[in-house]
C-alpha cells in the first residue's frame, strides 16, 4: 500500500496544530519572572491537550453553523464587550480561526470622526450589520457609549440618557428585522487584568495592545464597574439579554463563549453534495514557460 497520502494527511494535520499553537504560544518572549508569577496565579490551568481537542471539536461545529446560516439565510450579530484585556480578542479569534471570511467578519471601529459625531449615534454601526448569510461580530459595539465614552468624558450625561433611552428599542428593531443578536461581556477581576498588563508591558508582541486609553482604565476601575453596572440594569432585554462569561482563566472562557454560542443557535447540519475531484486536463502541445528567477521570493528558510 502506498503510504504517500497517509503521510500527507498527516503532515496537514500537524501543521493545523502547530497554527493552533502559534496562536496559544502567548507568552514566548516573556521573561522567565513574569511567567512564573502568571504560572502562580493560575495554578489549575487547563490541560494543553484537553483544551485542543475541545477546541478543534467546536470549531468543527462552528463550521456546520456557518453552513447553515449560509443555506438559510440566516444573520446573525455577536457583540463583545469587556474591560480592556478581558480576552475578547483571544475569543473572536477562536470563533473565526476557521471560518470563511465571507460569511464571518470582525468589525472593530475606531474612534469616530468629526462626521461621525455629528451622526445619528448607531448610524455608523448600521452599514456593517450582516445580510442574509452573514455572521458579524462586533469587537466592541455601540456600548462603548454606556463605557469608555462614559467613563472618559467623551459624551456627556445627557448622551448617555438618551443611549440607554434608544438601545433596548434599536436591538428590538434588529432582532425584528430577522437578526440573532448575542451579547457578551468577558469579566476579568482588578487583579487578573493588572497581571495581564504587566505580561503587555513586558512583551514586545503585545505592547501595541497598550493605549493610554487602557493605562486610564485601571485609574478608573470604580468608574468603569459603576458604568457596567448601569449598563447591565437598563439594557439586559429579554430579546437581546446579557450573557457574562469569566474570564480570568482564557482557555476556558473560549471554550465556554464558543459552545454558549452554539447553544443559542438552532442549526442543523446542512446536506452537501459529494464533491469530486476532476483530472486535470492534459494538452501535448502546451509547454510551461521558465518565469524569471527574480520573480521568486527569496528562500531563505
Amino acid at each position: 500500500m502506498n503510504d504517500a497520502p497517509k503521510d500527507w494527511f498527516e503532515a496537514e494535520l500537524q501543521d493545523t496544530l502547530d497554527e493552533d499553537y502559534e496562536i496559544e504560544l502567548e507568552d514566548a518572549v516573556l521573561s522567565a519572572e513574569i511567567r512564573r508569577i502568571y504560572r502562580d496565579n493560575h495554578p489549575e490551568q487547563m490541560d494543553r491537550k484537553l483544551y485542543f481537542q475541545e477546541l478543534l471539536r467546536l470549531q468543527s461545529e462552528l463550521i456546520k453553523l456557518q453552513d447553515w446560516v449560509s443555506h438559510y439565510k440566516e444573520k446573525i450579530v455577536v457583540i463583545f464587550e469587556g474591560r480592556d484585556s478581558a480576552g475578547k480578542g483571544g475569543a473572536i479569534k477562536r470563533i473565526t480561526q476557521r471560518l470563511n471570511p465571507r460569511v464571518a467578519r470582525v468589525v472593530a471601529l475606531p474612534a469616530p470622526s468629526d462626521r461621525e459625531k455629528t451622526q445619528w449615534y448607531f448610524q455608523r454601526y448600521v452599514p456593517h450589520l450582516p445580510a442574509g448569510g452573514e455572521i458579524v461580530l462586533f469587537d466592541r459595539s455601540w456600548y462603548n457609549r454606556a463605557g469608555v465614552e462614559r467613563v472618559m468624558g467623551f459624551a456627556n450625561e445627557d448622551e448617555v440618557e438618551q443611549f440607554f433611552q434608544d438601545v433596548p428599542e434599536f436591538e428590538r428593531m434588529l432582532v425584528r428585522s430577522g437578526i440573532r443578536l448575542v451579547k457578551y461581556w468577558f469579566s476579568v477581576t482588578d487583579e487578573e487584568q493588572q497581571m495581564r498588563f504587566l505580561m503587555r508591558i513586558h512583551d514586545p508582541l503585545k505592547q501595541w495592545k497598550l493605549s493610554p486609553m487602557d493605562l486610564q482604565s485601571r485609574v478608573r476601575w470604580e468608574s468603569y464597574t459603576k458604568a457596567k453596572e448601569e449598563m447591565f440594569e437598563r439594557t439586559n432585554i429579554p430579546e437581546a439579554p446579557w450573557y457574562i462569561v469569566p474570564g480570568n482563566d482564557k482557555k476556558r472562557a473560549r471554550l465556554n463563549c464558543m459552545s454558549h454560542l452554539l447553544g443559542l443557535m438552532p442549526y442543523t447540519e446542512v446536506p452537501h453534495e459529494e464533491i469530486e475531484l476532476p483530472n486535470r486536463v492534459f494538452n501535448p502541445d502546451y509547454e510551461r514557460d521558465v518565469l524569471p528567477r527574480d520573480l521568486y521570493v527569496p528562500q531563505k528558510y
